[in-house]
């Protein structure tokens, strides 16, 4: 693991707002601030930004805390919710005020669009400048008031960015922004430079569309006297055609990713390598890439979602998994896509039957239908195709088939030599005889091989499906 500054120990956050499911770039955004931080000795914290009474709910504030928890993300410390914050926000607001640092404005926003409109006219720029800025406190009216944070107006304000390098901003663009609403509430610019200043967050990771939200929030470190943290903002996210993710593109909500069937680890993996490189290295562990991770991987351009290379990796995550992992996945699988749960004599039959079913599944449902000969119950119903493959002869053949198998022992070898043996009486290869097994065993023409479902369902399921299908 690389070191962490012995004076400042690194300290990530994510934030996101409560207002919906948990998109697919949030958790991006969410394992790469996970991965700094785990690679580094450092803390990963967790705030809700709920300060949106109006749009923050319960339900996605529990959808948030379920899609954490399902990418394997796991914070330090408990939740943190930005609205219990809103005293001490306040607090900072008014020794900005005391200070010098901000001031009280009395504009109405009827005076805010009188200027603006006089500057339109006069063809300046509309960025509103508080005639109250630099006013004396004797001159103040009794009435309602903002707090205004004084920004700098000459000179260039300089975003030392991990990720997208030295962003240079006029000053005279920068407005004095609002601090503390005339009702004494605070704004989100000043809640989330006051709650990451208080959580010790000593680098900011998140998507580049905040980039400009950086300069403003830099003015409230330096009027506090704050450390500025680590700037590192990441591309967004594009759909496979360079445009902005949406709707069109599929899948935003991290749930449904769950619910598609991909493993959490797959997830974590992709996501990783979208916008981040080590070298040329695609498939690693959560080890490998926290040892790996690190802001100079991060590249500038969008990173583009592809559902093929993610179905890749879901591959060979899932070949690689352990029995008890695999068995979890499935399970959360399918209660996340509402179908329903295994009995326990489905766990233990799915559980036999990992080893030869794993292999070049892409998802859990492509490991289901695989499995799917373990899981059904007699008597078996060959769908279209398979049945096909049922003729008399091939009936008649199994028939032969059955005491062979009565009195073999029970292994690959002597189950290969027994269906050998009656093939050969026919004239046949074993290949012709396999259709029909597979249809009586598991009434698809697309199984595994028939003598590993042999020894998965054991001599008496065997028999008992080649009966029901001679009968």
């Amino acid at each position: 693991m690389l070191p962490s500054a012995p004076h400042r120990p690194v300290v990530t956050r994510i934030a996101p707002s409560p207002t919906g499911f948990m998109h697919i770039g949030t958790a991006r955004t969410a394992l790469f601030n996970w991965l700094y931080a785990r690679g580094r000795d450092g803390r990963f914290l967790l705030r809700i930004e709920d300060t949106d009474a109006a749009r923050s709910t319960p339900k996605a504030t529990a959808a948030i805390l379920e899609g954490m928890k399902w990418m394997g993300l796991e914070w330090d410390g408990d939740v943190i919710s930005q609205s219990a914050n809103a005293a001490r926000h306040a607090e900072v607001a008014r020794l900005m005020l005391a200070n010098g640092t901000a001031y009280k404005c009395f504009s109405t926003q009827d005076d805010i669009a009188a200027y603006r409109e006089a500057a339109q006219a006069e063809g300046r720029s509309t960025l509103f400048r508080s005639p109250w800025r630099d006013a004396d406190p004797a001159s103040h009216p009794d009435g309602p008031y903002v707090i205004r944070v004084k920004a700098p107006i000459d000179g260039v304000t300089v975003i030392h960015d991990r990720v997208q390098g030295d962003v240079t901003i006029r000053n005279e663009q920068l407005d004095d922004m609002i601090c503390l609403r005339s009702d004494a509430t605070p704004t989100y610019m000043l809640a989330v430079v006051v709650d990451d200043h208080d959580m010790g967050v000593t680098h900011v990771i998140r998507g580049d569309d905040h980039l400009n939200n950086a300069a403003r929030q830099m003015i409230v470190y330096h009027a506090m006297g704050w450390d500025v943290p680590v700037w590192a903002h990441i591309p967004l996210i594009h759909g496979e055609d360079g445009k902005k993710l949406s709707k069109r593109h599929g899948a935003l909500g991290v749930h449904e990713y769950q619910a598609m069937g991909y493993p959490a680890a797959a997830m974590r993996n992709y996501l990783a390598r979208l916008g981040w490189s080590h070298g040329n290295d695609e498939f690693f562990t959560d080890a490998e890439a926290q040892n790996w991770f690190d802001l100079d991987g991060i590249g500038k351009a969008p990173a583009r979602l592809d559902f093929k290379k993610l179905a890749h990796l879901s591959g060979r995550h899932i070949a690689t998994m352990d029995d008890a992992a695999l068995l979890d996945g499935v399970l959360g699988y399918l209660a996340a896509a509402s179908l329903p749960p295994l009995t326990a004599a489905q766990q233990t039959a799915l559980t036999s039957a990992f080893d030869i079913v794993k292999g070049g599944a892409k998802s859990f449902p492509d490991l289901l239908e695989k499995a799917r000969f373990c899981l059904i119950a007699r008597p078996v119903q060959p769908d279209e195709k398979a049945a096909k493959s049922l003729d008399t002869v091939s009936r008649g053949m199994l028939a032969q088939l059955t005491p062979h198998l009565q009195t073999a022992s029970w292994d690959r070898d002597n189950l290969e030599a027994a269906a050998a043996r009656v093939a050969e009486s026919h004239g046949m290869g074993l290949g012709k005889l396999a259709a029909p097994l597979r249809a009586a065993l598991a009434g698809r023409t697309a199984t595994p091989s028939v003598f590993d479902m042999m020894l998965i369902l054991g001599r008496d399921e065997t028999l008992l499906r080649l009966q029901d299908t001679c009968e």
